[in-house]
């Protein structure tokens, strides 16, 4: 018999893999290889390791900066 954490866990299990199954990962091969902070090309080689990206390696090193400096 089941107790609470296992159905909480079945429960879990079923709404990632739905949550999984609707999630669009955004085509590589789109016309998506402008910054949008700077305007400049998005290597490649990033679209492809990280294909939800929409900035320039640059131009994140530098969001992510004021990020921390928020805190």
């Amino acid at each position: 018999m089941a107790d609470i954490a296992d159905i909480a866990t079945e429960l879990m299990e079923r709404r990632m893999e739905s949550a999984m199954a609707t999630c669009r990962i955004p085509d590589t091969t789109a016309a998506n290889d402008e910054c949008e902070e700077c305007g400049g090309e998005i290597p490649v080689a990033r679209r492809k390791a990280a294909p939800w990206a929409t900035t320039c390696i640059e131009c994140q090193q530098i969001i992510e900066e004021k990020r921390r400096h928020v805190r």
